[in-house]
């Protein structure tokens, strides 16, 4: 046996036995499986366990003043298999003192001085809280031991001031207040880490028990309130034209104007009372959100989500008039919650209702949305069903946000990539997928766009972290999906989701159901994807005439197992497509055999990942296209300098080995594909530049804006 055959044995059998083994698994994480709280099969072990708590909350607000006053009875169930003798509160409002820990920095305008205890009780005797310090959470000792199945009861009075900076919440304007975080809350106690201590830093999100709530909020007369929950008492709020108008509208397909810009400036749309009390209910759910206004306009509709029983999730909106593209709002809740009920994930909307409130956050609660307004309806479509896709993960599945934030960022933008095909086409939906979540960390060589996704995220900031919730791990998910066929793919998302809707699972739980629901062993593809530092970057290795046609073999250079289109041209000028799902790399992560049945010689072939941007394209090709046009073109009438004076970047364009180069100001020089007359596009970025070379100008189109550039003298 020769060397090099040895060697190429060596590699094939590494690779079998990476892919037959576990997925790495921290000791920590071992544990739980090992305590059997936790299954190998992906399912809740037999003594999996899990707490809970009842809350009842009254809080008041009265615009334009800024203070929020509240209190709450938290009854908390203990059913971990230890009695409880501390227990962890969470007060993330003080993210906004001055001595918090924040990931970036902040103005004046942002700061208070955080969330006051003005009193604490336990079992109904009042405790010393002591000083939080600014910390977003609190440990407080018990003075009895909750026993396992036993409960404590605790009560808070609290107040504090909103921040003059809205984000996530905080004061919309001058009598436009949003409310999120706003009550002090049991941290989540679990199997696998105990107490979140983790701090709140306005970067990672959250981690949530699922409770029951009640919620009393009052407010002014004159003053509207939407929020996560029923609304229970309707009539007792609202005038009866305004009350028959929003109860119509939880059957009603049409768009109904409960509240318009003149019915506002009437100031007689709520009970005329001094103020009024909205009270809210919802069980099971991770956490509430509210957004009172006395000038916000409201819209609301329903959709059927659920086809089997019949019913519908209500739809609802709440904007300043002047918010053109809010105006379709309800239109894009009603098509959101269709589209993820029918489609992908293919699970009834979960929830009673869904409600968009024009804000600027762009962040999701359960059954609720912060957005901002945008000038183009397509942007505002756009965040609407991303925010709206949360209500899946993490709020029908309980993701610890706080850790694994590619479990509920990087699903919902898998789904928005879907989704997005319906809305715009593959191709156009595609191209901005790959230029708004794909090339920032594709296209570029840092350690930062290389670090694994299982990295805690809270431990992560800047390109890491944004890369590694969204983009790597959304084409993860695609590339299973296309690997498996929609239909497995879904058994296995479902056989998920069943699992562990209205529980707490981690990554290994998720991959672990997928193996099982699947029927195949997919260890390989999740530590490939998941626990690597691999990159996408695959090449051409060799093409060989065999029996009834070629043998393809690709090499795998950067280690992802991504899926790819071979794109093949014939002698006879015919092309081809052929598809290879990312399980070529199953048995042999380094190289693939793709064999292409044909009679016809092949003149040209190259690889094309589409959303699965390659880092290096050169390597792609093989063969001379059949008919080739660049060498008629002379590049160099198009090289130079441009810019616009508004733009504080230059285009720098230079002809090299007849190819028209592009490098912008501070950024990686890139070559541009000819696509007619005086036309040059860079596909993976969506930038379309056209030259008027009698005008020595040139329009860059990209992301639907349109730049004119000047050639500098």
């Amino acid at each position: 046996m020769n060397k090099v055959f040895l060697a190429a044995c060596l590699i094939a059998a590494t690779n079998i036995v990476y892919a037959q083994q576990p997925v790495y698994m921290p000791q920590n994480i071992k544990k739980a499986y090992t305590n059997e709280t936790r299954s190998m099969d992906g399912r809740p072990g037999k003594k999996y366990w899990q707490n809970y708590g009842r809350y009842t909350i009254n809080v008041a607000v009265a615009p334009p003043a800024k203070t929020v006053t509240g209190d709450e009875t938290i009854t908390y169930i203990n059913n971990s298999p230890k009695p409880i003798s501390s227990i962890v509160i969470k007060l993330i409002m003080n993210i906004h003192n001055p001595g918090a820990e924040r990931q970036s920095a902040t103005g004046a305008d942002y700061l208070t001085t955080g969330i006051h205890i003005d009193q604490f009780t336990q079992n109904g005797t009042v405790t010393n809280f002591g000083d939080a310090r600014g910390e977003t959470w609190k440990r407080v000792s018990l003075t009895k031991p909750v026993a396992t199945g036993d409960s404590v009861q605790l009560s808070f009075k609290w107040h504090y001031d909103l921040s003059d900076r809205s984000g996530r919440e905080g004061k919309l304007d001058s009598t436009s207040f949003f409310l999120a975080y706003f009550y002090p809350r049991v941290a989540v106690m679990d199997d696998v880490f105990g107490w979140d201590r983790m701090d709140f830093t306005d970067a990672q999100e959250f981690y949530n028990d699922f409770n029951d709530y009640t919620v009393a909020v009052t407010v002014p007369k004159n003053f509207l309130v939407w929020g996560s929950g029923d609304l229970l008492n309707a009539a007792e709020v609202l005038q009866p034209v305004y009350l028959e108008k929003f109860n119509k509208s939880f059957t009603s397909d049409d768009v109904i104007n409960v509240a318009t810009q003149k019915d506002i400036e009437a100031k007689n749309i709520t009970t005329q009372n001094a103020t009024n009390t909205w009270k809210w209910k919802a069980t099971d759910i991770s956490d509430m959100a509210y957004c009172i206004s006395d000038h916000y306009v409201w819209d609301a509709a329903s959709v059927l989500v659920d086809k089997k029983t019949g019913r519908r999730a209500s739809c609802q909106s709440a904007y300043l008039n002047s918010a053109t593209n809010f105006h379709n709002q309800v239109k894009h809740i009603q098509h959101s919650l269709d589209w993820y009920s029918n489609n992908w994930p293919g699970v009834a909307y979960p929830f009673p209702k869904s409600t968009i409130i024009e804000g600027f956050a762009d962040m999701e609660y359960p059954m609720m949305a912060n957005d901002s307004r945008q000038d183009d309806d397509i942007m505002q479509r756009f965040i609407a069903e991303h925010e709206v896709g949360h209500s899946y993960f993490p709020f029908y599945m309980g993701i610890n946000e706080h850790r694994y934030g590619f479990m509920d960022e990087g699903w919902t933008t898998a789904f928005e990539n879907l989704i997005g095909q319906v809305d715009l086409g593959k191709e156009k939906a595609n191209n901005f997928f790959k230029q708004f979540r794909v090339a920032g960390w594709a296209l570029n060589p840092s350690d930062e766009t290389q670090v694994p996704i299982i990295t805690p995220v809270n431990i992560l900031s800047g390109q890491a972290m944004g890369h590694n919730e969204y983009g790597k791990p959304a084409l993860a998910y695609l590339a299973l999906k296309d690997m498996l066929g929609d239909e497995l793919f879904k058994k296995s998302l479902h056989g998920f989701m069943d699992s562990w809707h209205g529980k707490h699972p981690i990554p290994w739980d998720m991959f672990n159901s997928f193996s099982t629901f699947s029927g195949k062993n997919l260890n390989w593809f999740f530590s490939n994807w998941f626990l690597s530092t691999y990159y996408m970057d695959i090449a051409v290795d060799k093409l060989a005439p065999v029996a009834g046609g070629y043998s393809l073999t690709i090499k795998n250079i950067g280690g992802f197992a991504i899926p790819t289109d071979v794109l093949v041209e014939y002698t006879d000028s015919t092309k081809e497509t052929i598809h290879a799902t990312a399980g070529i790399w199953e048995k042999n992560l380094q190289a693939a055999i793709i064999n292409i049945k044909t009679k016809k010689k092949i003149a040209f072939l190259k690889l094309d990942g589409g959303i699965y941007m390659d880092a290096d394209e050169s390597n792609n090709k093989w063969g001379v296209k059949k008919i080739n046009t660049v060498a008629t073109i002379n590049f160099d009438k198009y090289t130079g300098v441009y810019s616009n004076k508004n733009i504080p970047i230059k285009l720098t364009f230079t002809n090299e080995d007849n190819s028209l180069q592009l490098e912008a100001t501070g950024q990686e020089k890139i070559a541009l594909n000819n696509t007619g007359k005086d036309s040059f596009s860079f596909e993976a970025a969506g930038l379309v530049i056209v030259f008027d070379l009698v005008k020595n100008e040139l329009s860059l189109s990209q992301g639907g804006g349109s730049y004119i550039f000047t050639k500098d003298k």
